[in-house]
C-alpha cells in the first residue's frame, strides 16, 4: 500500500528527527543513520544515490546532515519534502542546545559529564570510521577511484588543500579522466 503524501512527509520527519535526535558528533556520525534508515530499511532512494547525495552534500557550504536531509527530502517528496527533512534534523539539536544552555552553569566542569562526553567522542570517531570504510566499498571501484581517494586524503591530511578545492580537482580529474577513456575507446571501435 501506498503513502500518501502526508503520511510520507511525516515519515521523514519523524525519521530525521530520530537521527537528529539520536545522533552525537555532528553531521558525518549521522550518515551511516542515514544511510541505514533511508536506503536500507526504507529504501526511499538506493545505495548508490545515497552516495550521490553525501557526495552534493558534502561539497555544498553548510552543514552535511542538513544538505543531506535536504536532498534526500526533495528526491522522495519534493519540495514539502527537503523542507520537512531539513526541520527533522535541525529540531533536536535545537531544543537539545536550549536545554543546555538553560542548565549550562549546574554541569559545567562537572567530571562524570566531562568523562561521558570523553567516552561519546571516542564512539563517534568509531562510527565515522565504519561510514568511510562503508562509503568507500561503495565508491571506491577501479584503479583510478582508489588512486584519487589515497591522493585526496594525503593532499588533505599532510599538505591542509582545502576541501573545496579537492572536490573540484576531483570531479576535474574524474571528468577528463572518462573523457579520455571514452575517446580511446572510440578510437578502437
Amino acid at each position: 500500500m501506498k503513502k500518501t503524501k502526508a503520511a510520507l512527509l511525516w515519515d521523514l520527519f519523524i525519521t530525521f528527527f530520530k537521527i537528529g535526535a539520536f545522533t552525537i558528533g555532528g553531521g558525518l556520525a549521522m550518515l551511516p543513520l542515514i544511510e541505514r534508515e533511508i536506503s536500507e530499511r526504507k529504501k526511499y532512494i538506493s545505495k548508490e544515490e545515497i552516495v550521490d547525495a553525501f557526495a552534493v552534500s558534502q561539497s555544498l557550504p553548510g552543514i552535511i546532515a542538513i544538505n543531506s536531509g535536504i536532498y534526500i527530502g526533495y528526491r522522495v517528496a519534493g519540495i514539502a519534502g527537503a523542507v520537512v527533512t531539513a526541520l527533522g534534523v535541525i529540531l533536536p539539536s535545537f531544543i537539545i542546545i536550549l536545554i543546555i544552555a538553560i542548565l549550562f552553569s549546574t554541569v559545567s566542569g562537572n567530571i562524570y559529564v566531562t568523562k561521558a562526553l570523553t567516552g561519546v567522542k571516542a564512539g563517534v570517531a568509531g562510527v565515522i570510521a565504519v561510514t568511510v570504510v562503508r562509503l568507500g566499498k561503495s565508491v571506491v571501484r577501479d584503479v583510478f577511484a582508489l588512486v584519487l581517494a589515497v591522493l585526496a586524503f594525503v593532499l588533505t591530511t599532510w599538505l591542509g588543500i582545502g576541501i573545496v578545492f579537492i572536490i573540484a580537482g576531483g570531479a576535474l580529474a574524474g571528468f577528463l579522466y572518462y573523457y579520455i577513456m571514452r575517446m580511446k575507446r572510440n578510437d578502437t571501435d
